[in-house]
């Protein structure tokens, strides 16, 4: 079996090492015969180990990206876990979401292909999951896909202004200065796709909007591409709210943890009683990633495996 590893956007010098020092050190623990040519490498051997040689080189481009270097160390600890979780090492997902600056943008893990594979078929997405997993990344490139291929003429994300028991009437400063905080990672995932040169004209015509919750009250989005994150502290009538702004031509995902709800009581949470009352209706899809999808640093992963097993602190105390 051959299999592609396609690495556009990555610095093949110091992802290999030097003399190829971290390509020695995969072709020293796994099987599958291993050619780099440009900006691709081929992996030829059995399905279980391709994958995971895959997995690892991923993981490597993940860390390159994150670190601004590779050490020899990085690779081991690696090449470590993909061994330790045994063929639980997924099969990276061809299909690409978008073409950002920094690469292309697809799943990689079998959670998030789902995802991909729900929201191309559904008009309004529900991803739930733990922290770490690209719930609104993805929901994010699927939007800036969206307006680049001119399938919308608006993006909108928004969040709840109300997250880690603090009240926006307690924040000092303007409004901006008041909302920011709870908006940055929306912006941090616009940055990614985007170059600053284009997105800035995007933000100051109000092509992309991001706005609190608060602020959708009232409105109808025609042509537009909808993103509620942080949905699991919306109340009932704050999700309706959102969901009947949808207007002619447009799409929405929401997301959420519904294990981290801020809310003063959990049952209040709009996006745990959404998901009875919407389940089977057609048109609207959910997904549910877990921790084994997380792609963040690898502990991520541990911490949140750990918190599961140990239960919520809240309700220890």
């Amino acid at each position: 079996m051959k299999k592609t590893i396609e690495l556009k956007a990555v610095d093949l010098q110091s992802l290999l090492g030097v003399s190829d020092t971290h390509l020695r050190l995969i072709e020293d623990s796994f099987s599958p015969k291993i050619v780099v040519r440009g900006q691709e490498i081929h992996v030829e051997g059995g399905e279980n180990e391709i994958s995971q040689v895959r997995e690892v080189f991923h993981e490597m481009a993940q860390t390159l990206a994150r670190k601004g270097s590779l050490t020899k160390t990085d690779v081991q600890q690696l090449i470590k876990i993909i061994h330790a979780e045994n063929g639980k090492a997924i099969e990276v997902s061809n299909m690409v979401i978008h073409y950002s600056r920094k690469g292309n943008i697809s799943p990689r893990t079998k959670g998030q292909e789902t995802y991909v594979q729900t929201v191309q078929k559904n008009d309004i997405v529900f991803s739930v999951g733990p922290a770490g997993t690209g719930k609104t990344f993805i929901a994010v490139a699927f939007a800036v896909a969206a307006l680049e291929n001119h399938d919308v003429e608006k993006i909108v994300l928004c969040r709840p202004a109300v997250e880690a028991g603090e009240n926006l009437g307690f924040l000092p400063g303007d409004l901006k200065e008041k909302v920011d905080p709870y908006l940055t990672p929306l912006y941090d995932s616009l940055g990614i796709m985007l170059p600053r040169n284009r997105l800035k004209p995007f933000l100051d015509k109000k092509i992309i909007e991001i706005v609190p919750l608060a602020y959708m009250r009232g409105r109808t989005l025609n042509n537009a591409f909808m993103i509620l994150d942080e949905a699991q502290n919306a109340s009932a009538m704050q999700m309706k709210m959102f969901l009947t702004r949808l207007g002619v031509n447009s799409r929405t995902i929401v997301t959420g943890d519904i294990t981290q709800i801020d809310l003063p009581k959990k049952s209040d949470s709009g996006m745990i009683q959404i998901i009875k009352i919407l389940k089977g209706v057609d048109g609207i899809g959910f997904v549910y990633l877990t921790e084994s999808d997380v792609v963040r640093h690898h502990l991520v992963r541990k911490i949140i495996n750990a918190y599961d097993r140990n239960g919520d602190v809240k309700k220890q105390k």
